[in-house]
């Protein structure tokens, strides 16, 4: 997803930076990616606030939302993280993403639904941009990944 993001904003002729930390716990655990947009030069890759904050689990809510700029926004997965959890934002949207990848037929495009949602609601990326980096850096998958963007776009839409 952050490879995506950092590449879609590339090819909008912005500058990025995209600074992964992902362990034995990419699936399933806590990890880590940065994406740095400006229209400016970047100084560095490492955010103390970021503007955008998106976790899959508690234990990423737990550990990185202490970090979210004040009127950040958030983006969570509400299949997985109950609405009832301390979320002290205002700005915050709980995407079922994980229940959308589930109806798509596949779980492990949560990533691809909670993308094209963000893309939407934080105005992130252009989506015809967005899909022209699916198609030039996914190689399996590709209409699946694609259909779980645009149910992301569509479940803000939803929210409108």
């Amino acid at each position: 997803m952050g490879r995506l993001i950092a590449y879609t904003a590339m090819l909008e002729k912005r500058e990025v930076t995209w600074f992964p930390s992902y362990g034995a716990e990419i699936r399933g655990g806590t990890a880590c990616c940065t994406v740095v947009i400006s229209d400016e030069i970047i100084g560095s890759p490492v955010i103390e606030s970021p503007d955008v904050l998106i976790v899959f689990n508690n234990e990423s809510l737990d550990l990185y939302l202490t970090r979210l700029k004040p009127n950040g926004q958030l983006f969570y997965d509400s299949s997985l993280i109950s609405s009832d959890t301390k979320i002290p934002r205002t700005r915050c949207f709980g995407i079922v993403a994980s229940e959308t990848a589930s109806n798509l037929g596949n779980i492990r495009v949560a990533n691809m639904v909670m993308l094209g949602a963000v893309a939407k609601a934080a105005l992130l990326v252009n989506k015809t941009k967005l899909l022209q980096a699916l198609r030039e850096n996914v190689k399996n998958h590709v209409t699946l990944n694609k259909n779980a963007i645009l149910e992301g776009y569509k479940l803000i839409d939803k929210k409108d």
